[in-house]
């Protein structure tokens, strides 16, 4: 089955009591037990499951093509959730470009979990299979890997990657949010867990907020992160699954509208003075572009450049927009700008000089028009 008809399909029952297309909220918090005090349908308290969710799940599982899928209420929770499944001495691997939520949980918590982290290039594969400790007696490995990255949109190999991970006996964990499964697909790559937000491109209207993490078997770890999110409670809400169901089904048709848009906005972009450098697989001689033509079947909705002038002059470009929102987030129908290193606050890792795109759905000719004026000579310079 297309993926474009398993976005439709995919954990999608008409109503078996009603007949209704669209499938029911269940927001109810707990669920009644009959007279011997059974569980009526198999559940018994929102945090330990729900309807809505387990629907969510399974198209998720569906789409990403894993055996099983958790669902969160963000997507820091379900990336937190795989560090706390993990055992004191564990060492997590970390790329150098990593969203910057996840280095700050690293730096501010892990010590007082008894876990190490570090931070490579993980294009440099030997830097990676130093990093696992291959010499160490370690409870567990973790290589954390995040392609195209946030927000440099670097390319990670994540084949070969996975490669080396392997060998050193660690887990993988692919965050996939920027390119979803309908871009790439990293359990087909050696992926162990792939992660998102699914506030981004699933949900893909700016309403809500969500994280997943879906897993190649549904084995031993499954099992803890369960656990942990039914006793810890980082479960998502009824309401926020449906909207996130809701949203897979335009998920296709939304991301060829977005990725075409991008592309033209990133060639745009490297035609204007003022801008030092773009970020982009999909352009003619970016060093990501002949691994993301092999990895990924598009090149992604996610543009950022480098402001020749600086730090100032990108914060002046960002507040001369007109027709680009000036918000944090992505993967929704409206274009987004953001000047990251002020999005990320006093941890911030991003270069000053750095502006931050996310696509929507608007005519490329009318972003790259607003980003034109934002950035003319006497503007941000």
């Amino acid at each position: 089955m297309k993926l474009e008809t398993l976005a439709v399909h995919a954990g999608h029952e008409s109503d078996a009591s009603t007949g209704a297309l669209a499938p029911p909220i269940h927001l109810s918090t707990t669920f009644t037990r009959d007279e011997k005090l059974r569980l009526q349908a198999g559940y018994g308290y929102v945090r330990e499951s729900n309807p809505t969710q387990e629907q969510l799940e399974r198209a998720l599982a569906a789409l990403e093509g894993g055996a099983a899928a958790l669902v969160f209420g963000s997507g820091a929770a379900a990336g937190v959730a795989v560090f706390q499944s993990l055992a004191p001495g564990s060492h997590i691997v970390f790329p150098d470009d990593a969203y910057y939520g996840y280095l700050i949980a690293a730096e501010d918590y892990f010590a007082r979990w008894g876990l190490t982290h570090e931070v490579v290039d993980m294009a440099d594969l030997e830097a990676l299979a130093r990093a696992l400790r291959p010499e160490r007696s370690l409870p567990a490995r973790v290589a954390w890997l995040e392609s195209p990255s946030n927000p440099l949109l670097k390319m990670t190999d994540l084949a070969a990657a996975a490669g080396v991970a392997r060998a050193a006996g660690a887990l993988v964990v692919v965050d996939n949010t920027f390119a979803t499964p309908v871009l790439q697909r990293p359990l087909e790559l050696g992926a162990d867990v792939v992660l998102h937000s699914t506030t981004k491109y699933f949900g893909g209207h700016s309403d809500v907020q969500g994280g997943a993490l879906v897993f190649r078997e549904r084995g031993e770890l499954y099992d803890r992160i369960e656990h942990g999110r039914h006793v810890l409670g980082a479960v998502a809400s009824p309401f926020n699954s449906w909207l996130v169901l809701r949203g897979l089904r335009t998920l296709p048709c939304r991301l060829e509208t977005q990725c075409r848009g991008a592309a033209a906005v990133a060639r745009a972009l490297t035609e204007i003075e003022a801008v030092s450098a773009v970020n982009y697989p999909g352009l003619e001689g970016s060093p990501g572009r002949a691994l993301a033509e092999r990895q990924m079947s598009a090149f992604g909705a996610m543009v950022s450049f480098h402001v020749r002038a600086g730090e100032d002059a990108a914060k002046r470009a960002v507040g001369r927009a007109k027709l680009f929102f000036r918000a944090t987030s992505l993967g929704g129908i409206e274009s987004l700008i953001e000047h990251r290193r002020t999005s990320e606050g006093a941890s911030a890792r991003a270069p000053a000089d750095l502006i931050r795109l996310s696509i929507g759905l608007e005519h490329p000719d009318d972003l790259i028009a607003d980003l034109r004026q934002a950035l003319a000579p006497g503007s941000a310079g």
